[in-house]
């Protein structure tokens, strides 16, 4: 008998946390770190499942995408692979000191479920602060974790679902939220939102499927003002009794150099690396190898001049092999169309023990050559930017995932990066959506004009001065 498989997404453990756990909370709210738009996130697995222990970040530190990479990869390493996420549009620390039972409130919690649930699980990870950024790519990250596709549910679907236990399944539920001067309350919207996790656990629950939630949402509700340093320690104590140190800089981009001149720059968040071996994907991130303070990648191999240029980075001993490189090629070239000089990034590649993967960007990776060029997320899947070159190579076999990715290969001057050319496309889905619309709208209205403009009035009347029709009585 196939298994009967629910969709579950556990919510937030951070209204049912002890008072230790809801004092660093608090803390991490009212530091004087830099204020970048964070949102919580929490994480859980059914009871006899615990998560493994992982070390939390410290009050006030941001959580990034490879960070929270990372605690995934962990903690699915022992946990059920069936995922539960719960997106909100809108979630921030104080929604739950606000609408929880934090403070011993509980009758008029907003979140009698979710503190249900937590407290009921094993283990749970609560990360207090994390980017916006890595919570909007976290359907992409655990997608390429499971190595599934999403499926987008409510409660009544999930009800009528059937899915194989023995398969990994990530079963995302959308939630809302709602400010004040909406129709409903904000506690309202909540507290809708936690009868719908209610329901999603009570049918996992009663179909005895084993399952890891997460909860978190795309952007903060709130977002506190930012006061410059100088300010808070003029005055008086700061909070703790010492001064926080500021935020340290985003390590600077990868430089090479050629007859003492900058020629080539690249920077990115994360470059991870997927492989297919033995049966699953096993995956590394070389951005730690390459970009951070006191690291100096080796880019022998790398030349550039006025056409071309060509980056390699090279590793030892990634994955599974002892020489890796990773190149980046790229070229220039004039176009009479636009009267300018347009740079393309032609290849990807990766060399490693003898054998070569060649991923094509030049359809979809170029910008003006007196600029760079910028993108959130470059993949060779999941709406490719990156698409194999050959299919005679080992393309197939990998897949590239490069997160808040910016390079540039002419035109540098210096360590800074030219004006970026953004991936951003000018027609965002609301602009298609109302264009559509718009144009259906005019269809329907010249099909009413032409219909009404084909109208006729009769040419023939009854006469009413003729003979009335008589019907004879018969008895």
């Amino acid at each position: 008998m196939p298994y009967v498989t629910e969709l579950k997404m556990a919510v937030g453990r951070m209204v049912a946390v002890r008072n230790a756990t809801a004092v660093v909370v608090l803390l991490s709210v009212f530091s004087a770190g830099k204020c970048n738009e964070q949102v919580p996130l929490m994480m859980w697995s059914s009871n006899g499942f615990p998560l493994p222990s992982q070390s939390a970040p410290l009050a006030g530190a941001s959580v990034s995408s490879r960070q929270l990479q990372s605690y995934l990869s962990t903690a699915l390493s022992s946990t059920p692979q069936n995922v539960l996420l719960f997106l909100q549009d809108k979630l921030s620390v104080d929604d739950f000191t606000m609408y929880g039972g934090v403070f011993g409130n509980k009758q008029d919690s907003a979140f009698p479920n979710l503190e249900v649930a937590l407290q009921s699980s094993s283990s749970s990870l609560l990360l207090p602060s994390v980017s916006s950024l890595a919570s909007v790519a976290l359907p992409s990250l655990l997608q390429e974790q499971m190595d599934t596709a999403p499926l987008y549910l409510d409660p009544e679907t999930l009800a009528q679902l059937r899915l194989n236990a023995s398969l990994p399944a990530l079963l995302i539920f959308r939630l809302p939220y709602s400010s004040g001067a909406d129709m409903m309350s904000t506690k309202e919207v909540l507290s809708g939102n936690d009868e719908v996790i209610g329901q999603v656990l009570n049918i996992m629950n009663g179909q005895s499927v084993p399952y890891t939630a997460v909860y978190t949402a795309f952007r903060p509700s709130r977002v506190m003002a930012e006061q410059p340093m100088a300010a808070l320690s003029a005055g008086g104590r700061s909070l703790l009794q010492s001064r926080q140190k500021d935020p340290a800089d985003p390590y600077p981009p990868v430089e090479f150099k050629e007859r003492g001149s900058s020629c080539i720059l690249l920077w990115a968040e994360n470059l991870t690396i997927s492989h297919f071996h033995s049966g699953k994907w096993q995956r590394h991130d070389l951005a730690p190898r390459t970009f951070g303070e006191g690291v100096s990648p080796d880019l022998e191999g790398s030349f550039c001049n006025r056409t071309h240029s060509r980056l390699v980075l090279n590793y030892e001993n990634v994955l599974m092999y002892r020489s890796f490189k990773l190149i980046f090629e790229m070229s220039q070239r004039h176009y009479k169309v636009s009267a300018r000089g347009w740079f393309s990034l032609d290849l990807v590649k990766l060399e490693y023990d003898g054998k070569r993967a060649s991923f094509n960007g030049s359809r979809s990776i170029y910008a003006p050559v007196e600029f760079s060029y910028h993108c959130d997320s470059v993949t060779s899947f999941l709406y490719p930017q990156l698409v194999p070159f050959s299919s005679k190579d080992n393309a197939n076999d990998w897949r590239l995932f490069f997160d808040d990715f910016q390079i540039q290969g002419f035109n540098v001057t210096g360590k800074d990066f030219s004006y970026a050319s953004d991936c951003a496309g000018f027609f965002s889905p609301g602009i298609w959506m109302g264009l559509l619309t718009s144009l259906l709208l005019v269809l329907v209205l010249t099909y009413g004009l032409h219909m009404v403009m084909r109208l006729h009035t009769m040419d023939r009347f009854d006469d009413p001065k003729g003979p009335a029709i008589s019907v004879p009585q018969t008895e």
